[in-house]
């Protein structure tokens, strides 16, 4: 069965950056995602399209179809107020925007009452490169496709 539109899809990986490993998944523990459904990176997602169980593949993704190119304006200064406890240097922490949404952020520097952070995902204007090892291919039930995302075993646990 081939990786398409509504498929389920089990992959190892490996993400290296400038040749650097920053990402893999674990022995036993494959990235399961919806594929079609934005679950992924598109750039994995697209090099993915119509490759089948057992195939190895090297992708390689550019910023703009990986996490996208940095944004200078993303990087913002904060009040030391606005934090509720010890601000650790390169630790991530969350906002809450006006509309509800939750927005992950980095801290750059801490300076007397100033707070540099980064909402710029870490890897953004990066390229990708990926070593990927598709293991399984499959159709999606009726309830992932209603909900976007592949169900497995211990999801949606919480809602029982």
């Amino acid at each position: 069965m081939k990786i398409t539109q509504d498929k389920v899809v089990s992959i190892e990986y490996i993400l290296k950056v400038e040749g650097q490993i920053e990402d893999q998944s674990e022995p036993g523990d494959p990235l399961v995602y919806l594929h079609g459904h934005n679950n992924i990176i598109p750039g994995l997602e697209d090099q993915l399209d119509g490759h089948e169980a057992g195939d190895k593949l090297n992708v390689t993704v550019s910023p703009e179809d990986g996490y996208g190119e940095r944004d200078d304006e993303n990087v913002q200064v904060l009040p030391r107020a606005d934090f509720d406890d010890d601000i650790e240097v390169g630790a991530s922490y969350f906002a809450q925007s006006d509309d509800g949404s939750v927005n992950p952020f980095t801290v750059v520097s801490v300076s007397g009452d100033d707070v540099t952070v980064d909402f710029n995902p870490p890897l953004a204007g990066k390229t990708l490169n990926f070593e990927a090892t598709v293991l399984e291919v499959r159709d999606a039930t009726a309830e992932e496709l209603d909900h976007g995302h592949p169900h497995g075993e211990g999801m949606h646990d919480d809602e029982e």
